[in-house]
Parts: C-alpha cells; sequence; structure tokens
C-alpha cells in the first residue's frame, strides 16, 4: 500500500481514459459512497481520517475520479455501518479496476478453448511469476508510478485463472533462448521463473518448447505470434510482423498464422528437450 506525502493511505487507481464503461461504474459507486457518508452525517475529512485516507483522496473517490482498493470498501463498510452492502461493491470494481485493453485480453483468453504463443522478448504474460511480472513493469519506460506497477503486476496475476479452469484450455507457448536466459530482476527473480516455468509445464494441458538461438531454420523472426481458439470454432490472432500486427479473425489470415506458429513449434525443441533444457539452465544459475 502506497502513503501520500501526508501520511494518509493512496485510495486507488486512475481511471482508464478510454473505459467510458469502467468510468459509468466507478462513478456509480463514488455517488453511493457519499450518500452513505453524508447520511452518517459525517464531513469528508472526518470520514478520511477514520478510514485513514486524506479528505482529498475521498472527494476523488466520490466523485468518480479514483477507483478504490478494496481496503478502502471495507473501512468504509465498517465506519459506517453498513452491514456488508459497501464491501460487496467490490464485485463490481473487480471488473473495472483493470485497463481496459487488459481485461478484454483476459475475457478473451477466458473463452478460449486453445491457446498458442511464441515470444520472443520476454515469458509470456501468462507464465511470470509475480516477481518476474514487476521487475518487467519497474522497467517500463516512460517510468510508471508505483500504483501503476502494482496494477499492472496484479491484473497479469488475474489472468493466470485460467490455470484454474476445469477442463482447461489447451495451451501451448515457445519460449525464444534469450527470454530464459535474459536476468530480468535479477539472478533469484530469474530461478524462481524458471521453476514457475518447469512447474506448469507438468500440467496436461500446457506445452512449453524453447526455440534454441543456433535455429538455423526460424519461421519467427517476423516476431510475436498468438493465436486463441474458441469453443464455436472463432478465432482471433496476432503476428508483429503480418497484417501490420492488429488482430485478426479472418479465417484465411488466421491459417496463415496457424501455418506460421505450426513451423515455429516444429522447428523448436520438443517438450521434453525442453524441459531438459529449462532444467539445465535452472541448474546453472
Amino acid at each position: 500500500m502506497s502513503v501520500d506525502s501526508d501520511g494518509t493511505e493512496e485510495p486507488g487507481w486512475d481511471i482508464d481514459p478510454e473505459d467510458e464503461q469502467g468510468a459509468a461504474v466507478v462513478a456509480a459507486l463514488g455517488r453511493q459512497l457519499k450518500a452513505w457518508r453524508e447520511a452518517a452525517g459525517l464531513r469528508p475529512a472526518d470520514f478520511g481520517a477514520a478510514i485513514r485516507y486524506g479528505e482529498d483522496q475521498v472527494r476523488k473517490v466520490e466523485s468518480g475520479k479514483r477507483i478504490p482498493r478494496p481496503e478502502y470498501l471495507d473501512r468504509a463498510d465498517e465506519v459506517l455501518d453498513a452491514g456488508g452492502r459497501i464491501s460487496a461493491m467490490k464485485a463490481d470494481l473487480e471488473q473495472v479496476r483493470y485497463p481496459k485493453k487488459v481485461r478484454d485480453l483476459a475475457k478473451l483468453e477466458a473463452r478460449a478453448v486453445e491457446i498458442g504463443s511464441y515470444g520472443n522478448h520476454n515469458i509470456h504474460g501468462l507464465l511470470q511469476t509475480e516477481q518476474y511480472a514487476r521487475a518487467l513493469f519497474e522497467m517500463a519506460q516512460p517510468p510508471q508510478s508505483p500504483e501503476e506497477v502494482e496494477r499492472g503486476v496484479a491484473a497479469r496475476l488475474a489472468r493466470q485463472a485460467i490455470f484454474d479452469r476445469s477442463p482447461g484450455p489447451a495451451l501451448s507457448f515457445v519460449q525464444e533462448e534469450v527470454t530464459l536466459r535474459r536476468t530480468i530482476g535479477g539472478t533469484m527473480v530469474r530461478r524462481a521463473q524458471l521453476e514457475r516455468l518447469l512447474e506448469l509445464g507438468q500440467l496436461r494441458n500446457v506445452t512449453i518448447q524453447v526455440m534454441p538461438t543456433n535455429c538455423a531454420d526460424h519461421a519467427g523472426m517476423e516476431g510475436l505470434i498468438q493465436v486463441l481458439k474458441f469453443a464455436d470454432g472463432s478465432a482471433v490472432g496476432r503476428g508483429e510482423g503480418i497484417f501490420n500486427g492488429r488482430p485478426v479473425s479472418d479465417p484465411k489470415q488466421l491459417r496463415i498464422l496457424d501455418l506460421q506458429y505450426g513451423m515455429i513449434r516444429a522447428q523448436a525443441l520438443s517438450p521434453r528437450e525442453s524441459r531438459a533444457f529449462v532444467e539445465k539452465l535452472l541448474g546453472e544459475t
């Protein structure tokens, strides 16, 4: 939890300017919180002191300019004697607390019955440990605020609920060798990340392969590829070096992405060889 210069806790996150639906939800919640506070006869400053937030922070939440953290709602519920009705608003915030583009991606991943991904810069978000993800956000340019970093990490980890689905989707990942060797966050973070890959690779619905740097034939030189397929037969995909990098759903375009990804998988180390490769790297750290 971050703390403002006045010693009070920071209440939450900025609204995604492109998220009109999320802004409407936060604004409605703010109005309800204000009504609860006024009904209790508390001024913003007094209420803020009671829940350990500043007056300005309370006003921002009530005006719909900030997304309150779950603990903000829990403390408000207790102070206003709401009997759990304010805390229950956390379910609504769960839908909007992350940036819209991340929520949209999470919705697609939640619907997918099959996901294929080739990555050449870093470990795929679904495979990242919390420490690895945080290191990536912290090195972003322009620099992100601590609140933005924590929000990004939380959103990325929330997507990993996909591993709890039953039945789980078929998940295939091909990671460029350099993504395993790059010491993102330091040696211990890298070690934990390699251990996480080995752990996830044991799941029956997860396949992890490594594309070795010394591979002479490589169909993935144009960059990242992702393809998500759904139960109704539809799909969506994206390749960095094809179709201007934009998401596509046209069957002809998807076949091209499928062909590229299939060739990448064929050229990469087999799942068994890849596991041995990761174990070797882990032993070297």
